[in-house]
């Protein structure tokens, strides 16, 4: 039976237009000016709405060498539904306005089997935008190319089960197959945010969280999950997909695959300057094998 997960933030959060939305991909693709490389086998990219975050993006997608690779797992974080584990999907098929993406059942059954995961209500998965938000970029760089995606909603996962949940999916790192989006903005500054972490050695409130973000940044690239916890402690810094970007460092500290994380693109939604602004912050970084 098909189960269909309708594209329910097109309209608002990106254009439900397919032509529009089909032309502005590939706008943002082509000035990003990236080379597709087979040795990219995983993203970092932002969820906002596209008007945001949707040219950021493109230096995360825009390396992806569609190729040998025939399955995508999603992960982004639960943002309304409040779970301690990791959910799976229950749909068949995640529609987007530019081509419809067929989930995985086998995989989705397999790690169903393990009785780590739960099953998410379909209200909830449509509800939820972090992963929706990389699914018209997927179907584009693909486009032409038979994928199946494993979506994954990572939950309020404690670092214990961000080390388990890394260290079950660990194994599909190895096989060339298979490639990995990560869904998480970054810094989500203001009072409105309830986070206003503010040092002024750095000069303007923008630059500051800059300095901050880039410090997270820095430490994901060490590949080192216990070192980016223990940022997260310090700084409590507002990184949405804070729990998904744990779980794929530990996934590739214990894969046999050497991943090296680089992030290509940072950017603001606007320049905090005062007490009563507000920004978000994008950064998108591509995981290649490092020989």
């Amino acid at each position: 039976m098909e189960r269909i997960r309708t594209a329910s933030h097109a309209g608002s959060w990106y254009t439900d237009n397919p032509t529009k939305l089909a032309e502005e991909l590939e706008g943002w693709l082509k000035a990003a000016g990236l080379t597709k490389s087979p040795d990219v086998r995983g993203v970092i990219a932002p969820h906002a709405g596209y008007s945001y975050s949707g040219r950021a993006a493109a230096f995360a997608f825009g390396n992806i060498d569609p190729e040998k690779i025939s399955r995508v797992f999603l992960l982004g974080p639960s943002h309304h539904y409040y779970t301690p584990k990791c959910a799976l999907s229950r749909a068949t098929v995640y529609k987007t306005p530019v081509g419809d993406l067929p989930i995985d059942l086998e995989v989705v059954e397999e790690l169903k089997a393990t009785g780590k995961f739960e099953m998410m209500d379909m209200r909830v998965d449509e509800a939820e935008h972090s992963m929706e938000m990389h699914l018209p970029y997927l179907a584009k760089v693909f486009e032409g190319y038979p994928i199946k995606v494993v979506p994954i909603l990572v939950g309020a996962l404690n670092a214990e089960n961000e080390a388990t949940y890394g260290k079950l999916l660990a194994k599909y790192v190895d096989d060339p197959s298979n490639f990995f989006s990560v869904s998480s903005d970054f810094c989500h500054w203001g009072s409105r945010f309830s986070y206003t972490h503010y040092d002024k050695k750095h000069g303007a409130i923008y630059k500051s969280i800059e300095a901050l973000d880039r410090i997270g940044m820095d430490i994901i690239e060490t590949g080192d999950p216990d070192a980016f916890k223990d940022y997260l402690l310090e700084t409590e810094n507002t990184i949405c997909g804070r729990h998904p970007i744990s779980v794929f460092l530990h996934m590739a500290k214990n894969c046999s695959t050497k991943i090296k994380i680089k992030f290509l693109r940072y950017e603001q939604s606007s320049q905090c300057k005062s007490m009563r602004d507000s920004s978000v912050s994008y950064a998108s970084a591509a995981a290649r094998v490092d020989a």
